[in-house]
């Protein structure tokens, strides 16, 4: 399926998106507020897993394109969290991850906002997730702009990663269909 905001394109996944998505996952500074930079086989392999969750669920992260001169941007899109180890699962979240040359461009609020639009409004989702690190400012500001809201009470230690992993500790923000259709 393919969703379109204004500047975007939001697609599932082809070959000519491994390479720049590698080299999105390989950089240190994309990856900072993740475990670990990624290699091309754990790209490709991220990929794959990806394109299986779009065949079992129907929706998922997808490949995002700029319209203008379809450049690969990145990866936004929603995803289910099963995993039970989450204190909030299970749940739907929206995601995203860009590529450093296309940051602080509006770019990761429009995706988001159209990955909602479609998780509200077409699969009648009553509520949509967002989470990452404490220090993850930037994505922190994303979800405050899509209307997401936090309560500390939900704050949460990451649970796939060690205890004195710095990145553990995380903020929970949600959406309900109702706040994001005013």
């Amino acid at each position: 399926m393919i969703l379109a905001t204004p500047r975007l394109v939001l697609a599932p996944w082809t070959e000519r998106d491994l390479a720049p998505f590698a080299a999105l996952n390989a950089d240190p500074e994309v990856m900072r507020f993740f475990p670990k930079a990624l290699s091309r086989e754990d790209s490709d392999a991220l990929v794959d897993r990806l394109r299986g969750m779009w065949t079992e669920h129907g929706y998922g992260l997808s490949a995002v394109r700029r319209r203008e001169d379809d450049a690969f941007i990145g990866m936004v899109g929603i995803q289910k969290v099963l995993n039970p180890a989450y204190p909030f699962a299970p749940a739907v979240e929206v995601g995203w991850r860009l590529a450093k040359a296309f940051w602080r461009q509006g770019y990761a609020s429009e995706a988001a906002r159209g990955a909602l639009a479609h998780g509200f409004d077409v699969l009648d989702l009553p509520e949509i997730v967002a989470f990452t690190t404490v220090t993850n400012q930037p994505s922190q500001a994303v979800m405050a702009s899509l209307g997401m809201t936090r309560d500390p009470a939900d704050d949460f230690l990451h649970p796939l990663l060690p205890e004195d992993h710095p990145l553990r500790p995380h903020v929970l923000y949600r959406l309900k269909q109702q706040d994001f259709r005013r």
